[in-house]
């Protein structure tokens, strides 16, 4: 069993060109196109808009903006001032809340990201819950090598990539104002504490 199978199992049902074996940033280096040939199959309960594809159940509010192959699902919500761009899939009753930002990134059903949030090169899983001004930061900034590695099971694994944020495992939640650094990696029912850092690896 790989990891996205073991800490979002949710998210390999989604694609059926996505195997056990790939690895949570290849999934994510890979969704603008997955993505793009995902919404081509959608049946007729979704409606395009400009690109992206609203469940007919579901909220978005007028002033979110939606950016390049975004799929939103059955009664999930999307808050005032909201960006998601760059290849977004917001699960099944998932919430996107006011001013949040999600780039590149899988959000899991009954997901929430309260608002404020910046989600970056990410996989959140299912019944995650984000509060106000929580961070999943995707890309070393400061450093000369920018290239991430993780830390699974006590092993240092290599990426190859210089953006991938975090795979935040099922009903994960995350406090307010907390930062997850790039690279992260959080088992099913991991609480992170308000105004934590994150850092698996220095």
């Amino acid at each position: 069993m790989n990891i996205i199978e073991s800490y979002a199992p949710y998210v390999l049902s989604l694609f059926t060109e996505v195997d056990s074996g790939t690895t949570p940033w290849e999934l994510i280096d890979r969704l603008p196109e997955i993505m793009r040939r995902t919404v081509v199959a959608l049946g007729a309960e979704y409606e395009e808009r400009d690109g992206s594809f609203i469940h007919r159940s579901a909220n978005v509010h007028p002033t979110a903006i939606l950016q390049d192959s975004v799929i939103v699902s059955a009664n999930a919500s999307i808050g005032p001032h909201a960006m998601l761009r760059g290849g977004v899939l917001v699960g099944e009753g998932a919430h996107i809340g006011g001013s949040s930002e999600i780039k590149q990134s899988i959000i899991g059903p009954g997901s929430a990201a309260a608002h404020l949030n910046y989600v970056g090169n990410s996989i959140v899983g299912s019944d995650v819950n984000m509060e106000a001004g929580s961070v999943l930061a995707n890309h070393y900034n400061e450093r000369k090598n920018k290239t991430i590695d993780v830390l699974i099971d006590g092993q240092v694994v290599k990426t190859g990539v210089t953006k991938f944020g975090a795979l935040i495992g099922d009903g994960s939640r995350i406090g307010a104002n907390a930062v997850t650094s790039p690279g992260t990696i959080l088992a099913p029912k991991t609480v992170v504490a308000r105004l934590e850092l994150v850092q698996q690896l220095q």
